[in-house]
């Protein structure tokens, strides 16, 4: 695989980088609609304005992209490669006229034609190409990656259809395609170019070589061709701008014209569909033998191509294999594209003739694992025999590092119980293969993204790994791009920071300290204040033109969005909801905290319990905003379809934070950093970054409530009777005893039978147990609510000390300490 070495030539011809002045981008924008789009301004609609507009935008990125791609190449630079399953990177248009300062003359020249920008930029569809933190971090990530410098590459999945779009209808939620691509996608490149086979199934030849080794070859019995899409990627103010890659599956014959001939026109596209199904949808179901071998062919298939799509510019570029780790990091996000040790160990062995302990030596000295969840099921473990007819190579391979990975753990004198627990197949209840044991034990470092979950990982899920590791394991806390989520999300409060305290603070986040002193000043309080108002009027008016309910925007805003999940509980909220609601109507005579619980988040198409929990959300919400004796006192709204551009208009409205997910659960949260950056008082457990954010904003300004991590195991392991918990919690009793009558679903009595029996029976998330500490913290909320001066202080300093959880704090820990990579 040695090629001749790529050169960059400094006077090698380019284009003359574009104006940014608005009279040449009114020009361009109206070129671009004639000659790009095709289309008459007489005639053009929002839609045609919108290509228009993104293209002469994209031209002033592609300047800052080539610039990037050509100093990388010159400074034999070494790359990232982050490898996602998710890129949940939202609208770009208003990204890349922020970081590139278009803002202003891009507004200026669509007025001058008379085109509102915000209007037209509406209707920006969010890229479908992901479901909830995980993909949204990937995002931060890639854009603090370009803001502080650093060369890099994301590799993902083109989606046709992402995950689904969510509609509710009776309550319930409806799962429909997310038809992202319907107007076509002017932000990518297709590179037919860079196309790759990706094998699946078939046999693996052995023969023996001269020298008694022994030489595998995989003859796939499938082969389907990933085409790649670049999306470019801006950084602040132009810094850099790296690639995102995505992967197109597509046949390598689209279609078989001689049985279409025959009239076999259905079977004449069986190749083409079947391929074009590995790219269809994000997380197809895997209740089903067939749903979990689509998602193995997923994980295979992009990380196959991004390995192959790696290799090829690195051996390009420097001429060799034995230089990869010097020039090339590739971080692993979360379990899903684990079996990228197995793959680039065949790759360097069966392709390259590198003997084992060569390639094993670069395979782990290359690649890094980030792990996300403690969960068992988002560990992820394939069926042994899935693996052997689907990847049969893949599987030996994995077999050859097990084997050594447990004699090393042998001479170490470890017993049959801890070679079980580190073995990379798990030999109960069928045997699996161990996708996180394999992350970790083809990774030179492993990562958590919490101080706690770092720490929890080490003493439950891999603790074994990490005695024969002790050095392996780090902690690199999650972090958000200041950017999206405050300079573009809340124009209102960047404007007031800038003012306060100086615009210095766009380029260096630590400056947001200086806030810290105007905290207790009553005229910035003032104006603060009447910056929240202004995002929660604008939110308010987007869930009444949604859903025709109309929402007070002096009321306290009380939100949680996110992934909706057990652990997670949403319930506990609810449930909690139904219990003010109970006061609200029993004592009519107090004076109530007014509030608005917002909830929004998809469940898992298979995840019954999360879409029961969503129809109980709705389920209250209608009794409760139609009931005349609570005045409007207590309002609930499910937003339907929470994305990225929900989340930018949710997130600088909250005056309260949901972070209640138990303790020892939630590997970190991005939404916590969000609010509070954003001036929201955060009520939670000391789960994830919960606990940093309270280590920084000081404890009296967080409300922390519930049992920690230790003593959620300890009540767990002792044996916890959740049924004696809700009889001696009078509040959650009769709420549950309102489910169990049909109150909330009168036609359907029984419908919350499953949640009152779980929470009778085992209560694992321990919602009864927290409940009574839950409502005691609520009402401590209230209590701040209506003393304006202490809130307007507490949530003033928890923007002003929420600069450590920057992705560029984060990005520059994993440069330092983890990939080695400078900064250009």
């Amino acid at each position: 695989m040695v090629q001749t070495v790529t050169q960059i030539h400094p006077d090698a011809p380019k284009p003359a980088p574009r104006r940014t002045d608005a009279a040449t981008l009114r020009s361009e924008i109206l070129e671009k609609l004639a000659y790009t789009v095709g289309k008459d301004p007489l005639v053009a609609r929002n839609h045609d304005w919108l290509a228009a507009t993104i293209h002469a935008v994209r031209d002033r990125v592609i300047d800052h992209w080539m610039n990037s791609t050509r100093d990388a190449y010159a400074k034999s630079a070494k790359r990232v490669y982050y490898l996602s399953l998710e890129f949940l990177i939202g609208r770009l248009l208003r990204d890349a006229m922020s970081n590139l300062g278009l803002v202003e003359p891009v507004t200026q020249a669509l007025k001058s034609l008379n085109v509102d920008l915000d209007l037209v930029e509406a209707l920006e569809p969010d890229a479908a190409l992901g479901n909830g933190g995980l993909g949204r971090l990937a995002a931060c990530f890639m854009e603090s990656m370009a803001s502080v410098g650093i060369p890099a590459y994301g590799y993902g999945i083109r989606y046709q259809h992402g995950l689904f779009k969510q509609k509710i209808k009776d309550g319930q939620q409806i799962e429909l395609p997310e038809d992202w691509l319907a107007h076509g996608n002017p932000w990518e490149f297709e590179r037919r170019e860079a196309a790759y086979d990706i094998g699946f199934g078939g046999t693996v030849e052995t023969v023996e070589r001269d020298d008694n080794s022994l030489k595998h070859s995989w003859r796939p019995s499938e082969t389907v061709q990933a085409v790649a899409f670049d999306t470019p990627i801006a950084g602040w103010r132009g810094k850099r701008v790296n690639t995102l890659r995505l992967w197109s599956a597509q046949a390598l014959d689209p279609i078989r014209l001689d049985a279409f001939n025959r009239g076999d026109h259905l079977g004449a596209l069986a190749e083409q569909n079947r391929a074009e199904t590995i790219t269809q949808v994000l997380y197809p179901s895997d209740s089903t033998p067939a749903g979990q071998e689509l998602r193995l062919r997923q994980e295979y298939f992009f990380v196959s191509a991004s390995l192959q799509d790696l290799l090829r510019r690195h051996v390009k570029q420097f001429g060799s294999l034995e230089s990869l780790p010097e020039k090339v990091a590739i971080q692993l996000n979360d379990t899903h594209p684990a079996v990228a040790v197995a793959e680039l160990m065949r790759i360097l062995v069966d392709l390259n003739g590198l003997d084992w302990d060569a390639a094993w030596k670069l395979t782990t000295a290359a690649i890094s694992y980030t792990n996300h969840t403690l969960l068992p099921e988002a560990l992820e473990t394939w069926p042994v025999h899935l693996f052997e007819r689907l990847l049969p190579r893949h599987m030996q391979i994995i077999y050859a590092i097990n084997a050594k990975l447990l004699q090393e753990a042998r001479s170490r004198s470890a017993s049959d119980a801890q070679l079980a627990a580190l073995s990379l197949i798990d030999e109960h209840d069928g045997r699996r293969v161990r996708m996180g044991q394999l992350a970790f034990a083809g990774s030179h470092k492993v990562n958590g993204v919490s101080g706690l979950h770092t720490e929890l990982m080490k003493s439950t899920v891999f603790r074994d790994l990490n005695d024969l590791f002790p050095d392996r394991i780090t902690n690199k806390t999650n972090g958000i791009t200041p950017r999206r989520w405050l300079f573009q999300a809340n124009d209102g409060l960047t404007k007031l920071v800038t003012e306060a305290i100086g615009d210095k603070v766009l380029d260096d986040l630590d400056l947001l300290v200086d806030l810290n002193k105007l905290a207790g000043d009553a005229a910035f309080q003032a104006r603060f204040a009447e910056v929240k108002r202004a995002n929660k009027m604008r939110l308010a008016r987007e869930v009444q033109e949604r859903m025709g309910l109309k929402v007070d925007p002096s009321a306290l805003f009380d939100v949680q969005v996110k992934r909706i999940h057990e652990y997670k509980r949403q319930l506990l909220n609810i449930l909690e909801t139904i219990s003010s609601y109970n006061q609200i109507r029993s004592h009519p005579e107090k004076d109530w905290v007014p509030r608005v619980k917002i909830f929004g988040g998809k469940a898992a198409a298979s995840y019954s319990q999360a879409k029961l929990i969503i129809r109980l959300a709705n389920d209250v919400a209608r009794v409760i905003n139609a009931d005349p004796a609570v005045r409007g006192l207590i309002k609930v709204a499910f937003i339907p379809n929470y994305n990225v551009s929900l989340a930018e208009l949710i997130v600088p409205a909250a005056d309260l934070s949901e972070q209640i997910s138990t303790a020892g659960m939630e590997a970190s949260g991005t939404g916590n950093m969000k609010f509070a950056l954003n001036g929201a008082l955060t009520i939670g457990t000391l789960d994830g970054a919960n606990v940093e954010i309270r280590e920084h904003v000081g404890a009296d300004n967080i409300v922390i409530f519930g049992m920690t991590a230790e003593e959620v195991a300890q009540r767990r392991a002792q044996g916890y009777a959740p049924r004696a918990v809700i009889e001696t919690t009078p509040e959650l009793r009769d709420v549950l005893n309102m489910l169990g009558a049909g109150v909330f679903s009168p036609g359907e009595p029984d419908r919350y039978k499953g949640i009152i029996d779980a929470l009778n029976s085992s209560d694992w998330f321990m919602v009864a147990a927290d409940f009574a500490a839950y409502s005691r913290a609520q009402r401590q909320v209230d209590d701040l609510w209506v003393d304006p001066r202490r809130w307007h202080e507490k949530v003033i300093l928890n923007t002003a000390n929420m600069a450590w959880f920057s992705a560029d704090r984060t990005i520059r820990d994993y440069a330092r300490e983890i990939w080695t990579v400078p900064s250009l």
